[in-house]
């Protein structure tokens, strides 16, 4: 998969807990990427934009 020109966020939520977090790249067209802020070239996961949709609505509690 070709992620040139992704862009990469954390969440604001991600506060000062020794980087155990995740980066999202939600620009491309239809994917969404996901991947370990501490290991950036460890791997990679995507995701469908609806299936990534499902999943945060399922873990904000409005699934």
């Amino acid at each position: 998969m070709d992620m040139t020109g992704a862009q990469w966020r954390k969440s604001t939520k991600s506060g000062s807990n020794g980087g155990a977090c995740v980066e999202v790249a939600d620009n491309l067209p239809g994917v969404v990427l996901v991947r370990d802020t501490k290991d950036r070239d460890g791997g990679t996961l995507s995701f469908t934009s609806g299936v990534w949709r499902a999943f945060v609505a399922r873990v904000a509690g409005r699934a």
